[in-house]
């Protein structure tokens, strides 16, 4: 038993999920956005909590340099003691010391048998702070500065050092806080995201409904209150749908009346041969130009109602009038066209259909025509006007309307099928276009107008 056949692949590859694309851009965008302004604020405030750190430094500072005072040996003393406790525990992590160049180093209680580094020399008496790693059991953070005292040549070195550890786990604290916050400010923008994505393409979502029931055939058109930017894809879509409809309308009503006009010519020729009658050559000659006559018909407006739908149906229409005018000069070398068309001008057509036209016209013309056929092509209204004039003897009033039926020939002395201006009037109609038949002021003869609509 033969395997069934594989379904047929989808003709529409998937390039992945628009929800999941706008999700993921939303939250990298907002986790790009958080990161930075994680960042800047912790740097803010690890500034300022270790400015304020500083500061207090820099009060012990200032309370030990107003204090201080020349001894009789030239030494630096206290004349009051400073008032924090720690400065009398040793290792306590909040130490001082007061270096001179040729002098011990006066420190506090604090520092027991150590004593602090003074490498940096200044040229200032500026205040200076920065982080020191000279003790292995302690970070410190140094605040110094420089100053002359009043009956002393010698610059001396006030510093004040404390533990970094309170300054730090400050700062860590701080800083988790902030990760947190925005952790959860991320996690509830980008659940804000996803409510926001899945809210927002319901409306695609009802179109993809609504388009499954408009292939199964429960819907004619799609309706219903669409936003803003949905309603244009929706108005184009039913207008694609009308569209469609017409088509197919046209294909059946061109076919039905195919058959019927075949209908006719076939019987006769089945009549003629079941009756085995002599004239059943001419007859079946005679029927069959009477199909092919219909079957060229309807091919033709076949053959523009499949172009009709292209937007990019465009034609020069002084292109088509100057190759018309060179194919039927050759056809009938005794008539005189002449030709007078607007520079520029563009018809909504293919150019095939509109050469085809235009020959059924000219070729008339100069069939039935006195030997002179003048072509006029200009912009009117939106519109391009074409007109063909003839110097012959004209058409009667009553019978304009009738030439532009299948099969009505005015003037049987002369060969053709009579298909001409039908085929012209049924093929400008499909390009929203009209043909009328008037009396040339001119020639004397027939004018047949054409009017096509303009190519933006």
């Amino acid at each position: 038993m033969a395997e069934p056949a594989p379904p047929p692949r989808p003709y529409v590859r998937i390039t992945g999920s628009l929800s999941r694309r706008m999700i993921f851009i939303a939250a990298a965008w907002i986790m790009l956005l958080l990161s930075g302004g994680g960042f800047a604020l912790d740097r803010v405030l690890t500034s300022a909590v270790t400015r304020n750190f500083d500061d207090q430094l820099e009060y012990l500072l200032n309370s030990m340099m107003v204090s201080a005072q020349i001894a009789s040996d030239g030494g630096v003393v206290f004349n009051r003691p400073l008032g924090d406790q720690r400065f009398l525990e040793p290792y306590s992590g909040l130490y001082w010391q007061v270096s001179g160049k040729g002098f011990e180093p006066f420190v506090s209680r604090s520092l027991w048998d150590r004593l602090l580094k003074v490498d940096h020399p200044y040229h200032d008496m500026k205040v200076h702070e920065y982080d020191s790693g000279q003790f292995p059991d302690q970070k410190l953070r140094v605040v110094e500065r420089d100053l002359k005292l009043p009956g002393s040549t010698v610059i001396w070195r006030f510093q004040v050092a404390q533990d970094r550890q309170t300054l730090d786990e400050q700062i860590n604290a701080m800083r988790r806080t902030i990760v947190r916050s925005f952790l959860v400010l991320g996690l509830g923008l980008i659940f804000m995201v996803v409510l926001q994505t899945w809210y927002g393409l319901i409306p695609l979502r009802k179109l993809r409904i609504a388009i499954a029931r408009l292939r199964a055939g429960e819907i004619t058109r799609i309706e219903g209150e669409m936003p803003s930017e949905v309603a244009p894809m929706v108005e184009e879509l039913n207008a694609l749908v009308a569209h469609n409809d017409r088509q197919a309308e046209e294909a059946r009503r061109h076919a039905g009346n195919l058959a019927h006009a075949l209908k006719t010519p076939l019987t006769v020729i089945m009549n003629a041969a079941s009756a085995q009658s002599g004239e059943l050559s001419q007859t079946v000659v005679r029927e069959a130009r009477t199909m092919r006559r219909q079957v060229d018909h309807h091919l033709a407006r076949a053959r523009a109602v499949g172009r009709r739908g292209s937007s990019h149906s465009r034609a020069d229409v002084s292109a088509s009038v100057e190759a018309v005018e060179r194919a039927v000069s050759r056809l009938y070398p005794h008539v005189r066209i002449d030709t007078d068309s607007s520079p520029g001008l563009v018809a909504h057509i293919e150019r095939q259909d509109l050469e085809e036209i235009l020959g059924n016209l000219v070729e008339n013309a100069a069939k039935y025509g006195g030997g002179s056929v003048f072509i006029t092509a200009r912009a009117e209204a939106g519109f391009v006007e074409i007109m063909v004039e003839d110097d012959g003897a004209g058409i009667e009033e009553a019978d304009r309307q009738r030439l532009f039926e299948r099969g009505v020939r005015l003037d049987t002395g002369k060969p053709g099928t009579g298909l001409g201006l039908a085929i012209v009037r049924d093929v400008a109609e499909i390009y929203e276009g009209t043909a009328s038949l008037e009396e040339s002021e001119d020639l004397g003869g027939l004018l047949v107008r054409l009017r096509l609509p303009a190519a933006g």
